[in-house]
Protein backbone atom coordinates (compact mmCIF):
# COMPACT_ATOMS: atom_id res chain seq x y z
CA UNK A 1 0.00 0.00 0.00
CA UNK A 2 1.18 3.27 -0.69
CA UNK A 3 -1.15 5.95 1.41
CA UNK A 4 -0.39 3.84 4.39
CA UNK A 5 -0.33 6.36 6.94
CA UNK A 6 0.08 6.64 10.45
CA UNK A 7 0.84 8.96 13.42
CA UNK A 8 4.74 8.98 14.84
CA UNK A 9 5.31 9.87 18.47
CA UNK A 10 8.48 10.30 20.76
CA UNK A 11 8.28 11.16 24.21
CA UNK A 12 11.72 12.87 25.36
CA UNK A 13 12.24 12.07 28.68
CA UNK A 14 14.33 12.98 32.19
CA UNK A 15 14.75 9.41 33.66
CA UNK A 16 16.01 8.65 37.40
CA UNK A 17 16.77 5.55 39.34
CA UNK A 18 13.30 5.33 40.63
CA UNK A 19 11.24 3.09 38.02
CA UNK A 20 8.28 4.22 39.58
CA UNK A 21 8.74 7.52 38.66
CA UNK A 22 9.62 6.99 35.35
CA UNK A 23 6.79 4.81 34.60
CA UNK A 24 4.49 7.89 35.95
CA UNK A 25 6.53 10.38 33.37
CA UNK A 26 5.59 7.89 30.31
CA UNK A 27 1.66 7.41 31.35
CA UNK A 28 1.72 11.28 31.70
CA UNK A 29 2.57 11.33 28.13
CA UNK A 30 1.07 8.79 26.60
CA UNK A 31 -2.47 10.01 28.21
CA UNK A 32 -2.31 12.74 26.09
CA UNK A 33 -1.89 11.33 22.93
CA UNK A 34 -5.41 12.07 20.32
CA UNK A 35 -7.37 8.37 19.94
CA UNK A 36 -8.71 7.29 17.14
CA UNK A 37 -5.84 7.10 14.85
CA UNK A 38 -2.80 4.20 14.79
CA UNK A 39 0.60 5.72 16.49
CA UNK A 40 3.63 4.49 17.17
CA UNK A 41 5.55 5.88 20.39
CA UNK A 42 9.26 5.54 20.64
CA UNK A 43 10.73 6.12 24.22
CA UNK A 44 14.17 6.82 24.73
CA UNK A 45 17.62 4.84 25.52
CA UNK A 46 17.52 3.26 29.35
CA UNK A 47 13.95 4.88 29.67
CA UNK A 48 13.14 3.13 33.31
CA UNK A 49 16.26 3.60 34.62
CA UNK A 50 19.24 6.43 34.42
CA UNK A 51 21.47 8.61 36.13
CA UNK A 52 22.89 6.35 38.66
CA UNK A 53 26.10 3.54 38.38
CA UNK A 54 26.69 1.67 35.82
CA UNK A 55 26.47 -1.27 37.77
CA UNK A 56 23.11 -0.61 38.64
CA UNK A 57 21.87 -1.49 35.47
CA UNK A 58 23.15 -4.88 36.31
CA UNK A 59 21.43 -5.48 39.33
CA UNK A 60 18.66 -4.45 37.87
CA UNK A 61 18.81 -6.70 34.83
CA UNK A 62 19.33 -9.49 37.25
CA UNK A 63 16.62 -8.38 39.67
CA UNK A 64 14.59 -8.42 36.60
CA UNK A 65 15.41 -12.22 35.59
CA UNK A 66 13.06 -13.85 36.66
CA UNK A 67 9.76 -11.99 36.72
CA UNK A 68 10.84 -10.14 33.13
CA UNK A 69 8.31 -7.48 34.96
CA UNK A 70 9.54 -4.21 33.06
CA UNK A 71 8.70 -5.90 30.23
CA UNK A 72 5.69 -6.86 31.13
CA UNK A 73 4.76 -3.40 32.41
CA UNK A 74 6.03 -1.84 29.16
CA UNK A 75 3.24 -4.26 27.17
CA UNK A 76 0.30 -3.33 29.56
CA UNK A 77 1.38 0.17 28.84
CA UNK A 78 1.00 -0.59 24.75
CA UNK A 79 -2.13 -2.08 25.39
CA UNK A 80 -3.63 0.38 27.45
CA UNK A 81 -3.25 3.54 25.52
CA UNK A 82 -3.76 1.31 22.59
CA UNK A 83 -0.65 2.42 20.52
CA UNK A 84 2.31 0.31 19.56
CA UNK A 85 5.08 1.47 21.70
CA UNK A 86 9.00 1.19 20.77
CA UNK A 87 10.47 0.68 24.82
CA UNK A 88 13.62 2.95 24.25
CA UNK A 89 16.07 0.65 26.02
CA UNK A 90 16.33 -1.50 29.02
CA UNK A 91 18.79 -3.66 30.62
CA UNK A 92 18.71 -7.56 30.51
CA UNK A 93 20.61 -10.04 31.84
CA UNK A 94 22.74 -11.86 28.89
CA UNK A 95 23.75 -15.38 28.61
CA UNK A 96 27.32 -13.49 30.72
CA UNK A 97 25.53 -13.53 34.40
CA UNK A 98 28.00 -10.17 34.83
CA UNK A 99 27.11 -8.81 31.59
CA UNK A 100 23.67 -7.33 30.54
CA UNK A 101 22.36 -6.21 27.54
CA UNK A 102 20.74 -2.72 26.77
CA UNK A 103 17.86 -4.00 24.68
CA UNK A 104 14.86 -2.23 22.55
CA UNK A 105 11.59 -3.95 22.57
CA UNK A 106 8.27 -3.53 20.41
CA UNK A 107 4.99 -4.10 21.65
CA UNK A 108 1.57 -4.76 19.64
CA UNK A 109 -1.79 -2.60 21.07
CA UNK A 110 -2.56 -6.28 22.01
CA UNK A 111 0.38 -6.42 24.14
CA UNK A 112 2.38 -9.02 21.72
CA UNK A 113 6.31 -8.91 21.80
CA UNK A 114 6.73 -8.02 17.83
CA UNK A 115 10.43 -7.72 17.87
CA UNK A 116 13.33 -7.14 19.66
CA UNK A 117 17.02 -5.06 19.32
CA UNK A 118 20.23 -5.19 21.44
CA UNK A 119 22.33 -2.39 21.09
CA UNK A 120 25.21 -3.19 18.97
CA UNK A 121 27.99 -0.52 19.38
CA UNK A 122 28.77 0.19 22.88
CA UNK A 123 30.06 3.72 24.00
CA UNK A 124 33.54 3.44 25.06
CA UNK A 125 34.73 6.66 24.55
CA UNK A 126 36.39 10.12 26.13
CA UNK A 127 34.28 13.36 26.32
CA UNK A 128 35.11 16.49 26.94
CA UNK A 129 32.39 17.02 29.78
CA UNK A 130 32.04 16.44 33.63
CA UNK A 131 32.07 12.13 32.91
CA UNK A 132 35.87 12.65 30.82
CA UNK A 133 34.89 9.15 30.17
CA UNK A 134 32.37 6.18 29.32
CA UNK A 135 32.50 2.38 28.98
CA UNK A 136 29.58 1.15 28.35
CA UNK A 137 31.43 -2.35 27.26
CA UNK A 138 32.34 -2.97 31.19
CA UNK A 139 29.21 -3.85 32.32
CA UNK A 140 27.35 -4.65 28.84
CA UNK A 141 27.70 -7.15 25.82
CA UNK A 142 27.39 -6.09 22.58
CA UNK A 143 24.42 -7.12 20.76
CA UNK A 144 24.70 -9.32 17.32
CA UNK A 145 21.52 -9.11 15.04
CA UNK A 146 20.37 -6.37 12.75
CA UNK A 147 16.63 -5.75 13.47
CA UNK A 148 13.43 -4.66 10.95
CA UNK A 149 9.67 -5.04 12.75
CA UNK A 150 6.22 -5.50 10.85
CA UNK A 151 4.43 -2.48 12.56
CA UNK A 152 0.98 -2.81 11.05
CA UNK A 153 2.52 -3.23 7.79
CA UNK A 154 5.48 -0.65 8.05
CA UNK A 155 8.64 -2.40 8.30
CA UNK A 156 10.74 -0.61 11.17
CA UNK A 157 14.49 -0.78 11.52
CA UNK A 158 15.82 -0.66 15.38
CA UNK A 159 18.90 1.27 16.59
CA UNK A 160 19.89 2.72 20.12
CA UNK A 161 22.14 5.92 20.50
CA UNK A 162 25.63 5.60 19.55
CA UNK A 163 24.38 3.25 16.69
CA UNK A 164 23.53 6.85 14.95
CA UNK A 165 27.35 6.98 13.91
CA UNK A 166 27.73 3.88 12.07
CA UNK A 167 25.81 4.66 8.88
CA UNK A 168 26.55 0.59 7.71
CA UNK A 169 24.30 -0.36 10.34
CA UNK A 170 21.19 2.04 8.79
CA UNK A 171 22.14 1.01 5.12
CA UNK A 172 21.70 -3.03 6.49
CA UNK A 173 18.30 -1.96 7.87
CA UNK A 174 17.07 -0.17 4.38
CA UNK A 175 18.33 -3.28 2.30
CA UNK A 176 15.94 -5.53 5.09
CA UNK A 177 13.62 -2.93 4.28
CA UNK A 178 12.94 -0.62 7.19
CA UNK A 179 10.83 2.35 5.89
CA UNK A 180 10.58 4.19 9.63
CA UNK A 181 14.09 3.61 11.53
CA UNK A 182 13.49 4.58 15.86
CA UNK A 183 17.20 6.10 17.57
CA UNK A 184 16.48 6.23 21.15
CA UNK A 185 19.21 8.17 23.24
CA UNK A 186 21.40 9.18 25.63
CA UNK A 187 23.22 11.36 23.53
CA UNK A 188 25.79 13.68 25.69
CA UNK A 189 25.51 17.26 25.64
CA UNK A 190 28.47 18.00 24.33
CA UNK A 191 28.30 15.27 21.36
CA UNK A 192 24.92 15.80 20.88
CA UNK A 193 25.57 19.78 20.39
CA UNK A 194 28.50 18.66 18.04
CA UNK A 195 26.93 15.75 15.93
CA UNK A 196 23.34 14.71 16.80
CA UNK A 197 20.89 16.86 14.23
CA UNK A 198 23.79 16.28 11.20
CA UNK A 199 23.84 12.76 11.76
CA UNK A 200 20.18 11.83 12.28
CA UNK A 201 19.17 13.99 9.07
CA UNK A 202 22.34 12.39 7.50
CA UNK A 203 20.67 8.71 8.24
CA UNK A 204 17.34 9.89 6.73
CA UNK A 205 18.79 11.45 3.72
CA UNK A 206 21.04 8.48 2.43
CA UNK A 207 18.63 5.89 3.52
CA UNK A 208 15.23 7.97 2.39
CA UNK A 209 13.88 6.66 5.53
CA UNK A 210 11.79 8.22 8.52
CA UNK A 211 13.93 8.80 11.60
CA UNK A 212 12.00 8.75 15.11
CA UNK A 213 14.44 10.22 17.38
CA UNK A 214 13.61 10.34 21.26
CA UNK A 215 16.27 11.54 23.72
CA UNK A 216 17.09 11.92 27.32
CA UNK A 217 17.15 15.63 28.11
CA UNK A 218 19.03 17.26 31.27
CA UNK A 219 20.94 17.29 34.07
CA UNK A 220 20.57 13.25 36.04
CA UNK A 221 21.27 12.26 39.24
CA UNK A 222 25.03 11.29 38.51
CA UNK A 223 25.76 14.70 36.82
CA UNK A 224 25.73 12.92 33.38
CA UNK A 225 23.83 15.76 31.15
CA UNK A 226 22.58 14.67 28.12
CA UNK A 227 21.21 17.06 24.77
CA UNK A 228 17.74 15.93 23.95
CA UNK A 229 16.10 18.05 20.88
CA UNK A 230 14.70 14.71 20.48
CA UNK A 231 13.05 15.22 16.36
CA UNK A 232 10.96 13.05 13.18
CA UNK A 233 12.94 13.63 10.57
CA UNK A 234 11.18 12.90 6.92
CA UNK A 235 12.85 10.64 3.95
CA UNK A 236 14.01 14.21 2.40
CA UNK A 237 16.29 15.03 5.56
CA UNK A 238 13.42 17.71 6.58
CA UNK A 239 12.98 17.76 10.57
CA UNK A 240 9.05 17.73 10.76
CA UNK A 241 8.97 18.39 14.53
CA UNK A 242 11.26 18.51 17.50
CA UNK A 243 11.74 19.39 20.97
CA UNK A 244 14.68 20.97 22.36
CA UNK A 245 14.65 20.73 26.22
CA UNK A 246 12.62 19.31 28.77
CA UNK A 247 10.27 16.12 29.25
CA UNK A 248 7.19 16.48 26.78
CA UNK A 249 5.92 14.38 23.33
CA UNK A 250 6.30 15.10 20.09
CA UNK A 251 4.09 13.45 16.79
CA UNK A 252 4.70 13.74 13.17
CA UNK A 253 2.54 11.93 10.10
CA UNK A 254 3.96 9.37 8.84
CA UNK A 255 2.97 9.15 4.94
CA UNK A 256 4.05 6.01 2.87
CA UNK A 257 3.00 7.85 -0.46
CA UNK A 258 5.76 10.73 0.26
CA UNK A 259 8.35 8.34 0.92
CA UNK A 260 7.73 6.09 -2.00
CA UNK A 261 7.98 9.52 -4.11
CA UNK A 262 10.97 10.00 -3.03
CA UNK A 263 12.62 7.13 -3.40
CA UNK A 264 11.28 6.75 -7.39
CA UNK A 265 12.37 10.39 -8.30
CA UNK A 266 15.96 9.92 -7.02
CA UNK A 267 16.48 5.57 -7.06
CA UNK A 268 19.74 5.88 -4.87
CA UNK A 269 19.14 1.94 -3.64
CA UNK A 270 19.33 0.95 -7.12
CA UNK A 271 22.16 3.53 -7.99
CA UNK A 272 24.19 1.68 -5.57
CA UNK A 273 26.96 -0.24 -6.46
CA UNK A 274 27.59 -1.99 -2.58
CA UNK A 275 24.12 -3.08 -1.99
CA UNK A 276 25.11 -6.64 -2.22
CA UNK A 277 27.83 -6.24 0.39
CA UNK A 278 26.60 -6.55 3.61
CA UNK A 279 28.52 -6.68 6.46
CA UNK A 280 29.83 -9.24 8.68
CA UNK A 281 30.02 -8.99 12.48
CA UNK A 282 33.16 -9.74 14.62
Amino acid sequence: MTNKKMQLCAIQMSSNTNIEDNFADIEQQLATLEQGQQQLVLLPECCLFFGGKDKEQLTLAQKNRETNELKTRLAKLAVRYNVFLVAGSIPVISNQPDKFTNSCFVFSPEGIELGDYDKIHLFDVAVQDSEKNYCESRYAKAGDHVSVVDVAGVNVGLAICYDLRFPELFRQLCQQGAKIITVPSAFTRVTGAAHWQTLLQARAIENQVYIIAAGQEGVHLNGRETWGHSMIINPWGEILTQRDTGKGMICADYQEQELDNVRKAMPVATHNRFKNKLMSYE
